[in-house]
């Protein structure tokens, strides 16, 4: 193979998302001889579409509690070392006006094409190359790393995996990450969609068809774990940031039970409060989506005025309202997920340095690795963190 080597690099980074170019700069920055291979024909395309294309590219609350791994203490390192303050600052050195929208969450004012091109304007001032279009074929080491591509062979002493999940693969996502590591002996967890939309069961179809297009404020639980914000309802079963949130937790075959006045507290519950001579229909008509209303009254509320209910049916219903439950199918599977839950085991690299503990050289960075943030601009400061921690260790 060495007649189609083309040429060597200090650091080879695959993958030309959020990760792999920060780490490829970072890197460079250091000195070394960076070349980044993006198998698209351009960088940073689930970049572009995040946030609603403003790109929520972090969150200022971020601690490793956000996170979701086999080991909930992994990323604890590479998190306290670049802080979500730290990417503010880089956003703010290249003058991309941004706003916090809710819950600490960092949204651009413009385009999420910003972001991007100030990844790779910090690419090119650090001398990092960038080759697209490149789509790797294999990885095999002997003294060095060669990396087999559509274009010709590279060659380097470091290899930086930033391949992302599989979400999203209209967007060129696959699993050549995971490929890599397996043939390097190094172990992956089980793999599954993330935050992603839940799907009805058959059953249920004339209950959550009609709704689709409906949203509401609900705190949904499961496994101990909630979320207070908004569910919609689709054709297919339920979304939203609620929805997304807990499906990271949700396993199948178990209900979430659903606060659907979650403004409401035990003080102020729906017996105590909503008294009189109307329906829970007429009540709950003025808190709700008139559509929603009717279709949970029906199956869930007496449909007599709420002062002629005994005191059974009054906290049956106060329950109901409170602690709602219903049951999926399924999700919507990668091609909705925003994020892949899983990946490279986090036993097998270093937390200071994402480097593999058996492949000496060889590092996981970003999405691929097994720590999975929640929705709201977790996942990218993973991302920057991760890149942070791998491209100053090299």
């Amino acid at each position: 193979m060495s007649e189609r080597i083309q040429e060597h690099h200090d650091v080879i980074v695959i993958g030309g998302g959020g990760a792999g170019m920060f780490c490829a700069f970072t890197a460079a920055n250091r000195g070394k001889r960076v070349l980044l291979l993006e198998h698209n024909d351009q960088v940073g395309k689930k970049i572009g579409i995040s946030g609603g294309g403003r790109c929520n590219f972090t969150n200022i609350h971020a601690t490793a509690a956000n996170y979701l791994s086999g080991n909930p203490d992994f990323c604890k390192s590479a998190l306290a070392r670049y802080s979500p303050w730290d990417f503010i600052s880089l956003v703010e050195k290249h003058g991309i006006p941004y706003h916090e929208k809710k819950l600490g969450q960092q949204f651009c004012d413009e385009s999420s094409r910003r972001i991007i091109s100030m990844l790779e304007s910090e690419c090119r001032d650090a001398g990092a190359r960038i080759l697209c279009g490149c789509r790797v074929e294999d990885v095999v080491k002997n003294d060095r790393f060669e990396v087999i591509t559509s274009r010709g062979s590279f060659t380097s002493d470091a290899l930086v995996v930033a391949t992302g999940g599989l979400s999203f693969a209209k967007l060129g996502a696959t699993d050549i990450g995971h490929r890599i590591a397996r043939k390097f002996s190094i172990g992956i967890t089980s793999l599954r969609p993330g935050l992603v939309p839940l799907t009805f069961r058959p059953r249920e179809q004339s209950f959550f068809e009609p709704l689709a297009g409906v949203s509401l404020p609900v705190r949904v639980t499961q496994g101990g774990k909630s979320f207070e914000e908004a569910m919609l309802f689709t054709h297919r079963g339920v979304s939203g940031p609620a929805i997304l949130q807990i499906s990271s937790f949700w396993k199948e075959g178990e209900p979430l039970s659903f606060d659907l006045l979650p403004d409401r507290g035990d003080s102020e519950s729906f017996s105590s409060s909503l008294r009189g001579g109307s329906t829970a229909l007429q009540i709950l008509s003025k808190a709700w989506p008139r559509r929603f209303a009717e279709a949970w009254c029906e199956r869930n509320a007496p449909d007599k005025p709420l002062a002629r209910c005994t005191r059974q049916e009054t906290e049956a219903l106060t329950r109901a309202l409170h602690g709602w439950e219903a049951s999926f199918e399924g999700t919507e599977g990668y091609p909705k997920a925003e994020v892949t839950l899983g990946g490279v085991e986090t036993g097998e690299l270093s937390s200071k340095t994402m480097e593999s503990r058996k492949v000496p050289g060889l590092y996981f960075i970003g999405e691929v690795v097994d720590v999975t943030g929640w929705l709201g601009g977790y996942n990218f400061q993973w991302a920057w963190a991760s890149a942070h921690a791998c491209g100053t260790a090299i």
